[in-house]
């Protein structure tokens, strides 16, 4: 039977693909549009995830790793916990009214997340690698900033996006075995960059462009590459507008108090964080169901095994959804007793033979095209990235890229070209915020090629395994 796993029982395998990922805001801005997103992230979604973390892939951004490994930032992450998180939920703890239970369990959980970042010693990503080394996840790298590649205007441009990410992994957590395409953007052709690099897989959402059923088997794209298809009835029954985290138990990630403590569910009722639990509970349960019957139906009308890939944003749960990390503790605990056989993307590689099927140019964003990243709404950010690149790619050439001007506007472009300004433009958030970022690296390319003598310390840690070498190569 095609994609027999090492075990083989039950109805079919499941592979957890989590993305964790944040812009590069360190050193830019103030609350509440800068290192507030990173810290939240850090201590309300990758640190709990990580803690109950079993059989799941998942992706640190090159970005991510960045600021995590920043001067001085766990020193700033504890301080804003203690005094923005914890401090807040005190004082709505100590007001002992409707909402002392809700206040009462925000401020145990953001105590607890200070006490595993006073355990890290300094280092950040401590969490991340151990998990590994305990073989309960696989981490997966990705672009140095996040690029969406359909949008990048040079071969060359998009070999510095791997290769900057790559090394980052490689320095701090080992050589990976995937990439995962940031945005899940893809093209024709554009495989060839990681299978060049030796990146054996990545994560792709052809919903739009096959039937329903075919991303139950992964895709052989035409330079040797695995793409593992993303299985979307499945996500949507999380990400979807009615999705789980729309449940009127949940906590209201909207409405907080005075002190900024989120106190109330979505239905306006006090929050029950008991409840919610259970809830989470009921919702792995009706989760893992779905899952089995899926596969189950494939497998009696293929006669194969089929693989479901769900992937979504590790920042969902827990941050986003407070009762995420809770959600994915039941479906781990849950999915064999359903016939579910967990797997890492690796082990996926093993156990199930890819299809040659032809790829669609594609992302996982809204109407799996490239519309949030190129669209008209987009373009001034679009067209100030594409025009950057060639820039600095058309006089890397010409210079041989030596220098630290050369390096510097190197990292404007990779900062410029992350898709976070133009999805936070594109949906109208944090107001100027996005755009004026986008055009402040645009500015300072040109500044490092024009002035090559004047310096900027913005951009402090932004990857700092660089290599030039991509630039040049034929």
């Amino acid at each position: 039977m095609t994609g027999e796993a090492g075990d083989s029982t039950g109805v079919g395998d499941l592979a957890i693909v989590l993305h964790s990922h944040m812009p590069y805001v360190e050193g830019f801005g103030t609350y509440p549009f800068g290192e507030e997103w990173l810290f939240d992230a850090y201590a309300r979604s990758h640190l709990p995830v990580l803690d109950l973390a079993d059989r799941l892939t998942v992706t640190v951004t090159p970005v991510l790793a960045d600021q995590l490994e920043a001067d001085g930032v766990e020193g700033r992450l504890l301080e804003f916990l203690r005094r923005h998180r914890l401090g807040a939920a005190e004082i709505d703890e100590s007001e002992n009214g409707d909402t002392l239970v809700a206040a009462r369990s925000e401020a145990a959980a953001v105590a607890r997340a200070v006490e595993t970042i006073e355990r890290c010693d300094g280092d950040l990503l401590q969490p991340f690698r151990a998990a590994q080394d305990e073989g309960r996840v696989e981490l997966m790298t990705s672009a140095a900033t996040h690029a969406v590649f359909p949008l990048l205007a040079t071969k060359a441009g998009g070999r510095l996006q791997v290769d900057a990410g790559l090394r980052s992994h490689t320095r701090r957590f080992g050589r990976p075995a995937g990439f995962w395409l940031p945005e899940c953007a893809i093209a024709p052709g554009l495989d060839g960059l990681l299978a060049e690099r030796g990146l054996l897989y990545t994560c792709l959402d052809q919903t739009r462009s096959e039937p329903d059923g075919a991303a139950l088997h992964p895709i052989l794209c035409p330079s040797g590459c695995v793409g593992f298809t993303i299985d979307w009835p499945m996500v949507d029954l999380v990400w979807g507008s009615d999705g789980y985290p729309a449940d009127s138990v949940y906590l209201d990630f909207h409405r907080q108090s005075m002190n900024g403590t989120r106190l109330w569910g979505i239905g306006g009722d006090c929050y029950d964080p008991e409840r919610a639990r259970e809830q989470a509970v009921n919702h792995a349960a009706e989760f893992c169901r779905a899952v089995a019957a899926r596969l189950s139906d494939h497998c009696s009308a293929t006669g194969d095994r089929g693989l479901c890939v769900f992937a979504i944003d590790t920042e969902l749960l827990g941050h986003w959804w407070r009762e995420g990390p809770w959600w994915l503790e039941a479906v781990i605990a849950s999915a064999e007793s359903e016939g579910l056989n967990l797997l890492r993307l690796s082990e996926a590689l093993e156990a199930h033979d890819p299809e040659v099927r032809e790829i669609s140019t594609s992302t996982w964003g809204e109407g799996k095209d490239l519309s949030t990243w190129g669209s008209p709404a987009v373009a001034d950010i679009a067209r100030a990235a594409r025009r950057s690149e060639l820039a600095l790619v058309t006089g890397a050439v010409a210079s041989g890229t030596d220098g630290p001007a050369s390096e510097r506007a190197a990292r404007e472009l990779l900062a410029l070209q992350s898709s976070d300004w133009a999805f936070i433009d594109y949906r109208g958030q944090a107001g100027d915020y996005a755009f004026d970022r986008a055009v402040a690296h645009a500015e300072s390319l040109l500044e490092a090629v024009e002035s090559p003598h004047t310096r900027s310390e913005r951009l402090r840690n932004l990857a700092p395994d660089l290599s030039l070498a991509p630039l040049l190569e034929p």
